[in-house]
């Protein structure tokens, strides 16, 4: 199993959502992430190479970004952000990947 974990960033971004968001997204990482967060499924995916994040989550409208440590069995969230059309926002503001 693995340990999850949020950088500051990343918790101020769950803050900033409605409350039933927050559960959702808390709740859906708890489910993917816990035991194979390098599974790549429908809504799971390895990213090409960037500055944020290794790995992204899908969660409706949402994406959490985050990187894994294996051999710690780590997880560490960097960033949950929300999409508009094209447009990926980051701790409220518009983010390019």
């Amino acid at each position: 199993m693995f340990e999850i974990k949020f950088i500051p960033e990343a918790i101020e971004d769950i803050r900033s959502l409605r409350k039933h968001e927050r559960k959702r997204i808390i709740e859906e990482i708890e489910a993917q992430l816990k035991h194979q967060p390098t599974q790549e499924t429908k809504n799971r995916k390895k990213l090409r190479p960037n500055q944020l994040a290794e790995w992204e989550l899908r969660i409706g409208k949402f994406q959490v970004f985050y990187d894994v440590d294996e051999q710690k069995r780590a997880v560490k969230i960097e960033a949950v952000g929300y999409k508009e059309g094209n447009v990926l926002f980051l701790h409220g503001e518009e983010y390019k990947l």
